[in-house]
């Protein structure tokens, strides 16, 4: 005997929000340390957005980076000219291109900033010897950011 009654409802669906797609997408921001990461596809828009606490950072640790950064100002400082990944050796089997000691003329290489999947070269805008690294391979960079101390 075959029922003939109301058929069931249909189970409710997401009206096209891809629950994968969004917990891919806050995964993504977390593995890059992004605040917000958005993407657009036809009328489809999804934008994920994330608050970082403020690190608590003692006063001390405070009054100790000022004067560094000032110090660095004055001493022969090599910013990044640009916002990537630094790298400090052209492979992870070979040698770094300096070290602390290091002489180097202007135009020698220093390391290598990968943005958009290009890689550039910083190099040396003066002689001299290296007398601080500021950054380590494989870290993070921003524009404008200390890398080298060139004395």
């Amino acid at each position: 005997m075959k029922y003939t009654g109301p058929k069931p409802a249909a189970p409710a669906q997401d009206v096209g929000v891809d629950t994968e797609l969004v917990e891919a997408l806050a995964k993504i921001a977390t593995r890059l340390g992004l605040s917000e990461i958005e993407i657009a596809h036809g009328d489809m828009k999804i934008r994920i957005a994330r608050q970082f606490a403020p690190a608590h950072v003692p006063a001390t640790a405070t009054v100790a980076v000022e004067p560094v950064a000032a110090e660095i100002e004055i001493a022969g400082v090599v910013k990044s000219p640009m916002v990537g990944t630094a790298y400090r050796r052209a492979s992870p089997e070979s040698a770094p291109f300096v070290e602390i000691g290091s002489v180097v003329k202007a135009g020698d290489k220093l390391l290598l900033v990968e943005a958009m999947k290009t890689f550039n070269e910083i190099v040396a805008p003066r002689a001299g010897s290296v007398t601080r690294i500021l950054v380590e391979d494989g870290s993070p960079v921003e524009y404008g950011q200390p890398l080298f101390v060139i004395e």
